[in-house]
């Protein structure tokens, strides 16, 4: 499996359609460049307030790019997230993630070596659009960032999948040498990459680049980053191969260098030589600087550690709450922006027909699939780098232990504002050192990913970076896909338990941020050693059919966990409260470590030895009635059917108004 996760933050703020289209044919090169074939689709979104006519028109455009091009490309969305704050109001987060399929004796590297073999551009011509693209993207947005709209690339989602199929035919053969997307910076970026790691050398000839406009300058060449184009090394004596596959595919397919002893870059014009650079020095962990900068813990922080649950009241109408929480943005459906989405193409999705807390991917011709997911609550993040991205972990590998699969490694793209600005890498540093935490508890390496920084604004000389958003996706496996866990309640009367433990816990919530207006609080409650026994005791659970559903707590609290389970059948649920905590933070509180489950009536006796033999905290909460009536320690709090057209509604509704 090959899996990838990078943003297209700044193209998106100024030109929403095209910045997140090629976003995503950007994410999917990466993946079919390896000969991997894409098989599916998730992103991250963040936007500002929800009412504000900018944050309409740049969620229309993303959304609408995302999906036009994932669409036509063929490859479906299996998931993903939509968060709105005012701190992401003039910078938009646009995260796309792909995930691959692979034989692994065909992985394909990004690599050059062999003194002699010939180098190829392959796919579209090269234009002028993206040029200084990479440089946009490393500064800040501001009042004329609109004039660099030239710098937003133009995608064509048509001749990515005519580049696709070429490739992946291409892989088939024993021809390549190394293959690279050419993605930020363009050739300069392809060509020192993939010659530093393989120790050699590269002479390109601009003059033979295929290009769109006649007299484009070498730099212009150079840093062109024009969509849809692949650096290709082969084997020397294989030419004709590699021109007659892209021939048939009918792509560019030009030899435009050789591969050179030594290990420097050469690039002629018309036999003139324009540039001449070591590539090692162009490339990370080679001669390019490596920053060690100034890092201090922000004034907020202090005030963060301040917050006590005793000094917010406790509301009389929990009603309320619960009918707020359910119409919030982070929260209601997101089905206006799901359903421009492809999610059936390819027959491999296997959650049309039933919600999960992951996307899972049928993988054809054995008994397994893959569970994918994307996750972070930039809120935690932000009250606490270093917990808050350890949760982002832990959410993430939950959301695939409630499939019943296993988490078995992260990709990231870490959103971020000016690291030169010690506060906010204060943040970064503790974002990482978080996800070291989570991901040696749970063995999941970090496979790669992007580091976007100068997420921020800047007017009149005042910063406002956005939240730290270190988004993490995870790929999982399920060993038996015939046991694949849904999050739905499946019956009436069904018995609901909560595995993980109730806590006074209303920190950094969506209640106490929105409802109760309280910005500053740590983030939640988080024990790995907790977490990680829960997800092995939730999937033996689920390997041995002892539950009927799985959901985890989340955004919302307990009582969103439940409607959202409940919603699917249109089930309701007689719940009692936990009297050991108070009845807000039991309902909306969004202490981590905790899922909700349901098992099938007569069957809890079983359930319940089990998860003693354990040594698993859990609570039996109530059962599901089918009714649609909703009540927590015998008071209705209305029936489902009010809750479901709001929760299925609201968003559209503010959107369009």
């Amino acid at each position: 499996c090959a899996f990838k996760i990078e943003s297209h933050n700044h193209p998106s703020a100024i030109e929403p359609y095209q910045g997140a289209a090629t976003g995503v044919g950007g994410i999917n090169r990466d993946i079919f460049t390896m000969g991997a074939r894409p098989v599916a689709q998730l992103n991250s979104l963040r936007f500002g307030s929800i009412d504000e006519e900018r944050t309409k028109w740049l969620l229309k455009g993303v959304v609408k790019g995302i999906g036009d091009y994932g669409n036509s490309f063929g490859v479906p969305v299996l998931g993903g997230e939509v968060h709105f704050d005012p701190c992401y109001q003039t910078n938009p987060l646009v995260n796309a993630m792909s995930v691959g399929i692979l034989e692994i004796d065909k992985t394909i590297s990004a690599i050059s070596y062999g003194e002699g073999n010939p180098v190829f551009i392959v796919g579209s011509r090269t234009g002028k659009d993206g040029i200084h693209g990479a440089t946009f993207a490393s500064g800040d947005i501001t009042d004329s960032s609109s004039d660099d709209l030239p710098a937003v690339q133009v995608g064509d989602p048509f001749q990515e999948k005519l580049l696709l199929e070429a490739s992946l035919e291409l892989a088939e053969t024993d021809v390549i040498i190394g293959m690279q997307d050419m993605g930020a910076a363009g050739i300069i970026c392809s060509s020192s990459e993939m010659s530093e790691k393989g120790g050699h050398g590269m002479d390109i000839w601009l003059d033979k680049v295929p290009t769109r406009q006649e007299g484009m300058e070498p730099f212009e060449i150079l840093l062109s980053e024009s969509q849809e184009r692949m650096l290709v090394v082969v084997k020397k004596g294989q030419e004709d191969i590699v021109t007659g596959i892209f021939d048939k595919w009918d792509l560019q397919a030009e030899e435009i260098g050789i591969v050179t002893k030594g290990d420097t870059l050469r690039f002629f014009d018309n036999g003139e030589l324009v540039a001449k650079v070591p590539a090692e020095s162009l490339v990370l962990g080679g001669g390019a600087p490596v920053y060690d900068r100034e890092y201090s813990e922000p004034a907020y922080f202090a005030e963060t550690k301040k917050f006590k649950i005793e000094d917010v009241a406790e509301p009389t109408d929990l009603i309320e709450v619960a009918k707020f929480l359910t119409e919030h943005p982070n929260i209601a459906s997101k089905r206006w922006v799901t359903q421009q989405y492809d999610s059936m193409v390819g027959t491999i999705n296997m959650t049309t027909n039933r919600p999960s807390d992951a996307g899972l991917v049928n993988v054809k011709g054995s008994k397994k699939a893959l569970a994918v997911t994307v996750d972070c609550n930039a809120r935690y993040v932000h009250a606490d780098p270093r917990k808050g991205c350890a949760i982002a972990v832990a959410e993430a590998a939950r959301n695939i232990a409630c499939t019943g699969a296993k988490a078995s490694g992260i990709t990231n793209c870490l959103n971020f504002g000016n690291p030169y600005n010690p506060e906010v890498y204060w943040q970064f540093v503790g974002a990482i050192k978080g996800m070291t935490d989570a991901g040696t508890i749970f063995e999941t390496p970090v496979t790669g990913g992007n580091v976007s920084f100068y997420n921020q604004t800047v007017s009149k000389d005042k910063e406002e970076a956005v939240f730290p958003t270190p988004t993490i996706g995870m790929m999982g496996i399920l060993e038996d896909k015939t046991k694949a866990m849904g999050s739905d309640f499946q019956h009436a009367s069904d018995s609901i338990y909560l595995l993980g433990e109730s806590r006074n816990d209303i920190n950094s919530s969506e209640y106490l941020y929105s409802f109760q207006g309280v910005k500053l609080s740590p983030a939640p409650h988080l024990n790995l050693e907790e977490e990680l026994k829960l997800h092995t005791v939730l999937r033996e659970a689920i390997d041995k059919k002892m539950i009927e559903s799985a959901h985890d707590c989340a955004d919302g609290g307990l009582f969103i966990t439940l409607l959202e389970s409940a919603m699917n059948h249109d089930l309701g649920f007689d719940v009692d409260y936990d009297t050991s905590v108070r009845k807000d933070a039991f309902l909306f509180g969004e202490a981590q470590g905790r899922v909700v489950v349901s098992v099938h009536a007569g069957e809890e006796k079983k359930f319940e030895e089990f998860l003693f033999k354990q040594g698993q905290t859990f609570s039996k909460l109530g059962s599901t009635n089918a009714s649609g009536d909703l009540s927590f320690g015998g008071k209705s709090f209305g029936n489902m059917k009010q809750y479901k057209e709001r929760f299925m509604n609201s968003l559209e509704e503010r959107l369009l108004s």
